[in-house]
């Protein structure tokens, strides 16, 4: 592999180096780990993928090396989730959310990789800095559409966005957060 060294405005060399896994080896990893039921990717990645799959994956790279190859496929995946992994609605469907916790809420004023997307929100599991995932399940389990945003945002608010349950019928069952006050 051929390194690139350019020289920065500020007199610094930066280094980049060329992965010697592909984007969709990196997503196929990520798809692998989700179905494994493995909890801790570090240790899919060391045990499964290094130890017992190195034939399919000749390539590897180290872990550290490994989670920042992950920020490079996340809209990729995202996109092929919602293209080709999607189940079909079987007229009854659950909507829920979760938190997606960026950092721990000390450090939120130092926190720089998400500063000015992620938002602080309020769970069941109270105050957290963030994203929020919404997700729709049919009664399957399949994953039928999901959606981040912001952790500020209510868990309503999707449900507003037609892209988001226009191929829903049936019943849609939510939680209480979801449940709109009368008027």
């Amino acid at each position: 592999m051929m390194e690139k060294h350019t020289i920065k405005e500020t007199g610094k060399r930066d280094y980049h180096r060329e992965s010697t896994l592909s984007k969709a080896e990196v997503m196929l990893i990520m798809i692998l780990f989700h179905d494994s039921g493995y909890r801790c990717l570090k240790h899919f990645y060391l045990e499964a993928v290094c130890k017992h799959m190195r034939h399919l994956f000749p390539r590897v790279v180290s872990y550290n090396r490994f989670v920042e190859l992950e920020r490079d496929v996340a809209i990729p995946l995202a996109l092929f989730i919602k293209k080709v992994l999607l189940g079909k609605c079987t007229g009854i469907s659950f909507i829920d959310s979760t938190p997606l916790r960026v950092c721990k809420n000390q450090r939120i004023h130092i926190h720089t990789v998400f500063k000015g997307i992620a938002q602080r929100g309020k769970c069941s599991m109270g105050w957290f800095f963030g994203f929020k995932l919404h997700l729709i399940c049919n009664g399957k389990g399949e994953l039928l559409n999901f959606m981040i945003t912001p952790g500020d945002v209510d868990d309503r608010k999707p449900l507003e966005y037609k892209a988001f349950v226009e191929f829903i019928y049936g019943k849609l069952v939510a939680d209480k957060g979801y449940r709109q006050e009368p008027l």
